[in-house]
């Protein structure tokens, strides 16, 4: 059996990145020949990785929108009408995030991304 050849790229981390994806790829996944590795397209893989990339997005700015919430209000350039409109907003999107992310088979700590040395997206 063939192994892969090392990827020539400039930095240490794209290069243990490389080491790492080539070093993981499955024998099934690999080529009839087994040189190369091919992308297993499995419909609900990929629906539920794009929901997981979406849904984080989403929650990331959800929770964006509730600091600068939290901050208007602090600053008192909010009356109390717009203070409960906001609140009932922001739970009611709370509650649709929580949905999706049931429908879609997600643990909630599935939309924290690991961003590596800056720690976690959320």
């Amino acid at each position: 059996m063939k192994t892969l050849a090392a990827a020539q790229v400039e930095s240490p981390a794209a290069s243990g990145f490389a080491q790492i994806m080539q070093s993981r790829v499955p024998l099934s996944a690999r080529a009839p020949g087994g040189d190369s590795p091919r992308i297993n397209l499995d419909q609900d893989t990929v629906k539920n990785g794009l929901g997981q990339l979406v849904l984080t997005l989403v929650k990331l700015l959800h929770e964006l929108l509730e600091r600068q919430g939290i901050r208007r209000i602090e600053a008192g350039s909010l009356t109390d009408s717009q203070i409960e409109r906001l609140g009932l907003t922001l739970m009611k999107q709370a509650q649709e995030i929580d949905r999706l992310r049931k429908e879609f088979g997600l643990e909630e700590e599935d939309l924290n991304i690991d961003l590596g040395p800056l720690g976690q997206l959320l």
